[in-house]
């Protein structure tokens, strides 16, 4: 029978007893937790050196068709980056253990295994941005041969072998002590991968920094412009609440010491700013209400903040703009690219190079040290975060999500969103606010309409007007009685074009249609 089959390997196989066939698993997946923990500790420890578990995931979010990405982020909202990561996880753990299942057999072809699946993540690694093609390569065989000795120890005390005095060693002890042994190699490689990251260190960074004084600061918020309302998205989302969809799997950690700025591309003055050169030009605040175009009617992937930062339109000009740069394409430390016409930089004074989020440093999730803010712009084509280079070029080049499925041009399109009484709720009968927030930035929010069953449109109550690029919350008030209720809303926009009624899906260019939420009142 198979049972009866030796280990095949470095020690005696007359001598080695098959490990059975669940330890042999264990032995697989503790191996190549071990052996992805060293090469992410070399990742935490040297810049050059990319985290493979990332840059394998980079692979996959670059290489699944436009529908799939879309489904994710429609299923799975700002969780798709810890689901992708979860998965990786599991396809590791699995591949590890069916490596032990393979050793078990013949353990130089469970070694051999090991080695292609550790080349196919150091491939992944060598497509990073500013990976050392040495160091990766040399951190992957590092790792490989860190998982196949821990392998081969694991499957030999598996086993139960003879010692050489010819007793009996204690198998299950020695297979635990390893095994121990194993998992302290991976989780002390992925917590000190993440202490190495110098999270910490950016956060002691961004406490340091003072935002200076800008020359036009937003205007004071006019009493009314927040309603207050008990389950109303507040004027200003907190930044530990603003919603999150970038390309990023792991924030960079960018020091803003060795940060620079390149403009460059279709000018005739080409230049490189400092963080600090750029903090001590004159800054802005403006109140933005910022949108993804993967935001479902009726979503919450759509926020407002207040930012700080440096107008576009004022680097531009010393750059010089030379004929034929249509587009200001906005570059990423992490490769990610978006583009939009040269035009809106130079028209919107809003635009910027933002350097501040609701009164503070930029959060790291939220692009430190510096990311582009465009009014009136779905994200996907002008919110590059961890900002690296703005590059003047003609309309022909195309930004990260362009070959993708998705619309060249991405203006965003009038909403509302109900966000009172919540879809699905059951509340009581009585006076009851219907109340939720309108955003259509560049143009502004001039009346919300709202619609209960089949009854006429009603004009919603306003906040007051805070700015055309932020969102306006509104409510109306309503006498709920005992039943099922459809509630509809639809905005109308400082141009007078109203929301459409008509249901498109967020391919290409952003979904559009009503929100409307069914309301169980109960007597």
């Amino acid at each position: 029978m198979d049972d009866a089959q030796p280990v095949e390997g470095p020690r005696n196989d007359d001598a080695a007893r098959r490990a059975p066939a669940g330890r042999a698993a264990l032995s697989g997946l503790l191996a190549a937790a071990a052996g992805i923990g060293v090469v992410e500790l070399a990742a935490g420890a040297i810049d050059a050196v990319p985290s493979l578990v990332i840059s394998v995931g980079d692979a996959v979010i670059d290489s699944v068709p436009g529908w799939l990405e879309r489904a994710a982020i429609a299923a799975l909202g700002t969780n798709d980056k810890p689901v992708l990561l979860a998965s990786i996880g599991l396809v590791a753990a699995l591949l590890g253990a069916g490596t032990g299942l393979l050793a078990r057999r013949r353990f130089v072809l469970g070694a051999v295994a090991f080695v292609l699946i550790t080349a196919l993540g150091v491939a992944a690694g060598l497509a990073a941005p500013d990976a050392s093609a040495v160091l990766t390569v040399l951190a992957g065989v590092l790792g490989a041969a860190v998982g196949v000795a821990i392998l081969y120890h694991l499957l030999a005390a598996a086993a139960d072998e003879p010692a050489s005095d010819g007793s009996r060693t204690a198998g299950r002890r020695n297979f635990l002590l390893l095994a121990g042994g194993a998992a302290a190699v991976a989780v002390v490689g992925g917590v000190g991968s993440r202490l190495l990251m110098g999270r910490e260190r950016l956060t002691e960074l961004r406490a340091a920094i003072r935002l200076p004084v800008p020359v036009r600061p937003a205007g004071p918020v006019p009493a009314g412009a927040d309603l207050e309302i008990p389950g109303l998205t507040p004027l200003f989302v907190p930044n530990e609440e603003f919603y999150r969809i970038d390309t990023a799997l792991r924030v960079p950690t960018i020091d803003p010491d060795e940060w620079q700025l390149e403009i460059r591309g279709m000018v005739d003055n080409p230049f490189t700013i400092t963080y600090a050169e750029l903090m001590a030009m004159p800054q802005i605040e403006a109140d933005i209400t910022l949108s993804c175009v993967s935001n479902e009617v009726g979503g919450d992937l759509v926020g407002n903040a207040r930012w700080q930062g440096v107008p576009l339109f004022r680097l531009l000009e010393r750059a010089g703009l030379q004929e034929g740069a249509t587009q200001l394409v906005g570059r990423s430390v992490d490769g990610f690219t978006a583009g939009f016409p040269t035009v809106t930089a130079l028209d919107v004074t809003e635009a910027m190079v933002a350097v501040g989020m609701n009164g503070e440093p930029l959060p790291a999730e939220h692009g430190f040290p510096a990311r582009l803010v465009v009014p009136g712009l779905y994200g996907y084509v002008s919110a590059t975060k961890w900002l690296s280079a703005i590059e003047l070029t003609d309309w022909d080049v195309d930004g990260y999500w362009i070959p993708r499925g998705w619309a060249k041009e991405g203006p965003i399109k009038t909403s509302t969103r109900i966000d009172v009484p919540g879809p699905g709720r059951t509340i009581t009968a009585g006076e009851r606010p219907i109340a939720g927030v309108a955003w259509a930035p560049t143009r502004g929010i001039e009346g919300v309409e709202v619609r209960i069953d089949d009854g006429p449109w009603q004009q919603a109550e306003l906040a007051e007007r805070l700015d055309v690029d932020c969102w306006r919350q509104w409510y109306l008030p309503w006498d709920a009685t005992p039943g099922v209720h459809v509630i509809a809303a639809r905005a109308t926009d400082g141009l007078g074009e109203v929301q459409t009624d008509e249901r498109t899906p967020v391919a290409p260019d952003g979904a559009s249609g009503y929100p409307v939420i069914e309301v169980v009142v109960e007597a």
